[in-house]
């Protein structure tokens, strides 16, 4: 199997890329919170242990976000 380049990828697919990433990071973090919650953890110590994921997460939704603009000039 060979990998899409980015010239292949439309518009379309790349923003329903970035609606399933920024759902996924929203899950992420309501589930983690959740379960902190219920393990009677505070909020400083989840965020702690979840923000290095958080970043990374922003990082590439940020490039997915530069490139669809990139796309749309």
């Amino acid at each position: 199997m060979t990998e899409t380049s980015n010239s292949t990828v439309t518009p379309e697919q790349l923003a329903e890329v970035i609606a399933e990433f920024e759902q996924y990071r929203d899950r992420l973090y309501n589930e983690t919170m959740e379960t902190a919650k219920k393990a009677k953890l505070s909020k400083k110590v989840a965020m702690a242990q979840l923000q290095p994921q958080l970043d990374q997460i922003d990082g590439k939704l940020e490039q997915l976000r530069h490139q669809y603009a990139t796309l749309n000039i």
